[in-house]
């Protein structure tokens, strides 16, 4: 079975908001790795004017830290950075790719209507972070359901099952991605919604935040109802988590 190792592979803090995560993950298998979006990357540390910009640095409040970055904790784990094969994006914003240039040689996993509005020109995405040429792998509109969603069924040769599941709204091809771990799943949601508490109540000021930077509202308000659909309704098959409440890390990563 594939194992799977979670990594805050960097922070963002505006205040008067709370410190947020970029939640990874890395999949390791004995046919390879691959990462589950990428976090603040190594250029980015290096260059950050450069790469991000002073205006989007001051409203994300991204923070700088090598230490943090999915290329060093792939090493720290013991691995070379070649050994990350694959990568797969739930989206394409630049606090999710930042880390792309770190694994030149890796496919690049998205949904094509994520990919349609990375390549041309959308202006929340972040060309700098592209320009070393990915090497792009794009999934189609799928009939396979899981759980009652459209899923995309991956072929990375690994042990575990892996899926893009549509959750659009956050931008049009926004993705989860689902591993299968024995006779449960893990689907990591992205940026389907920022706090877990989302999943409770609307009546939240984090609510309003989500809203504001939706490409497509209605859509994100339709992915969140599913999700709350499979929290209630199959717990005990599903563990689900997003990418920037820190308290959704397991207890040995927090």
């Amino acid at each position: 079975m594939t194992t799977i190792h979670h990594l805050n592979c960097g922070t963002l803090h505006s205040p008067p908001q709370p410190a947020a995560s970029c939640h990874c993950l890395l999949l390791e298998d004995r046919n390879g790795l691959a990462l589950v979006d990428t976090g603040i990357g190594l250029l980015d540390v290096a260059r950050p004017l450069e790469r991000i910009g002073l205006p989007l640095i001051d409203i994300a409040g991204f923070q700088f830290h090598e230490e943090q970055t999915a290329a060093r904790q792939v090493e720290r784990l013991g691995f070379h950075l070649a050994d990350v094969r694959d990568i797969m994006l739930t989206h394409g914003d630049p606090d999710h790719t930042g880390g792309l240039a770190d694994f030149p040689h890796a496919r690049v996993h998205m949904a094509e209507e994520e990919h349609a509005a990375v390549t041309t020109g959308h202006w929340r995405y972040l060309p700098a972070h592209f320009v070393h040429g990915p090497i792009w792998k794009t999934t189609g509109a799928s009939t396979e359901r899981w759980f009652g969603l459209e899923s995309r069924r991956l072929d990375l040769g690994f042990e575990s099952e892996v899926l893009l599941v549509p959750l659009p709204g956050h931008t049009l091809g926004h993705c989860g991605v689902a591993i299968r771990q024995g006779d449960r799943w893990v689907l990591h949601v992205g940026d389907a919604y920022y706090l877990r508490i989302e999943l409770a109540t609307d009546d939240h000021p984090v609510s309003a935040l989500t809203a504001q930077r939706a490409d497509d509202n209605e859509q994100r308000v339709v992915s969140l109802t599913h999700l709350r659909r499979l929290v209630r309704e199959h717990a005990n098959e599903i563990d689900l988590f997003g990418y920037h409440d820190f308290t959704e890390f397991p207890q040995t990563h927090r």
